[in-house]
Parts: C-alpha cells; structure tokens; sequence
C-alpha cells in the first residue's frame, strides 16, 4: 500500500459526509470502453461521428440509425459492478458515503447496491414514451428492432439519457450541489473533468480533501491525487 492509498484510507475513516464524483474510468474496469479513451467508441469508425448519432437532432432526423448504433454501443447489460462501485456500495450501507454522483449512465451503481446515486447524464436502465410518458425498461429498446414504439399508443419509446444539445436535469444538478457543498471529502475518480457542465460541478466543494483518483494525472491541484485505475485503489481501502 503506498503512502498516498495509506492516506486515502485515514480520510475516508476519519469522514461520515464523502460524495464520490465520477466518470467512464470507473466502469472501464467492468468492460464498458471508454468514449475518449484510445480504444474507445471516439476512435471507431461508422458512417457518423459517435457525437452526431449521439446528438439530438440526429435523434430526431434519423432514429432508425440512431437505434441501430445504440443498440450496438451503448447497451452492456451483462456488465457487472467492480471494485469501486462495491466499496461504495459499502461505504454508504456504514452512513459514511452522502451520494455519488456519475456522469456514467450504465446503472452498474445500483447493481452494486447504492442507493443515493445521482445520475448526470440519465440511463440506458429508464426509458419512456415521447407520447403518452409511459415508462419502459431497458428491455423495450434491447429487444426491439428499429425504432421502438410504445404498445399502448404507438409513440416512439426515446432512452433517458442525455442526448449532446439536450441540458441536464435540473432536479438532479441543484441534488448534487446540495449534496458536494454539504461533503466533508469529495473524491473524483475515472474522470478527465472535461465535459460541463457536469464538470464544473467540482467548483462547489468547500471542503479541504478533495481526491483525485485517474489513470493519467490531470494535475487539478487536488489534496491527493493518486495516479492508478479507480477499482485498484478502492479495492485496497
């Protein structure tokens, strides 16, 4: 255990308010590719950049397209929850952990057995009909073809994920300010903390332990940064 992890470990004791902000590196350990990583869906070759289909008006201008490269890329429901999201899971079932807040949309949080996760960026898990609102598990959209249509009046059945030129959810973001200000230690983990407005949510934190747990070393002027995948170091705490 280096001395860092050492240190990680005496916070996380002497902390009862923690809220864990994170990214794809934390789902990368359970087989979910990264989008920006070398290997990862950005640097993949389709007809269109992963941003346009991923976009909203793409969305809207061709859904059967857009479907198409969901169903193939962004769905991995066998995928199971690692080590961090099992030490996070423990963390809040002992009262020490207050949220987390993800900008991953897989549900594998949940799976590991949080409860207060606070989902940036929505889930491939929730889905509804753009007509009449009903809901539909991710199922609807795996086992269909196409477009999915909703059975009860034939509205299309849309994902709720945040599309890029979609905002984020107000309810969820006023959540994870309360949730971050109120923190006494706030680790980041598997996030380059470049995509906003979800980054910028870091600024919040009024606390003096701010952690920064991440493959490469961004150099965010954190109070710890230990520069190593997120489930090696959690599984050590």
């Amino acid at each position: 255990m280096t001395e860092e992890i050492r240190t990680l470990k005496q916070w996380v004791e002497e902390s009862h308010s923690i809220v864990f902000f994170g990214g794809a590196g934390v789902s990368t350990e359970s087989g979910i590719p990264d989008f920006r990583s070398v290997d990862g869906l950005y640097h993949q070759q389709y007809d269109y950049p992963p941003e346009t289909i991923l976009s909203h008006s793409f969305y809207l201008r061709n859904p059967k397209e857009f479907y198409r490269f969901y169903r193939n890329k962004m769905l991995y429901l066998d995928a199971q929850p690692n080590a961090a999201h099992k030490k996070l899971a423990e963390w809040e079932a002992q009262g020490k952990l207050a949220a987390v807040v993800t900008q991953n949309i897989d549900g594998l949080h949940q799976k590991a057995g949080s409860k207060n996760v606070l989902e940036l960026h929505g889930s491939v898990l929730r889905n509804h009909c753009q007509k009449c609102g009903a809901f539909y598990g991710v199922e609807a959209v795996s086992q269909s073809e196409g477009v999915p249509k909703c059975p009860k009046c034939g509205g299309t059945i849309k994902p709720d994920v945040v599309l890029y030129e979609e905002g984020l959810d107000e309810d969820v973001i006023s959540r994870s300010v309360a949730a971050i200000r109120r923190a006494d230690m706030l680790i980041i983990g598997g996030t380059s903390l470049t995509v906003y407005p979800a980054a910028g949510l870091v600024n919040y934190y009024r606390g003096h332990r701010l952690v920064v747990i991440n493959k490469t070393n961004l150099g965010s002027g954190a109070d710890l940064t230990i520069t190593a995948p997120i489930g090696e170091v959690m599984a050590q705490l």
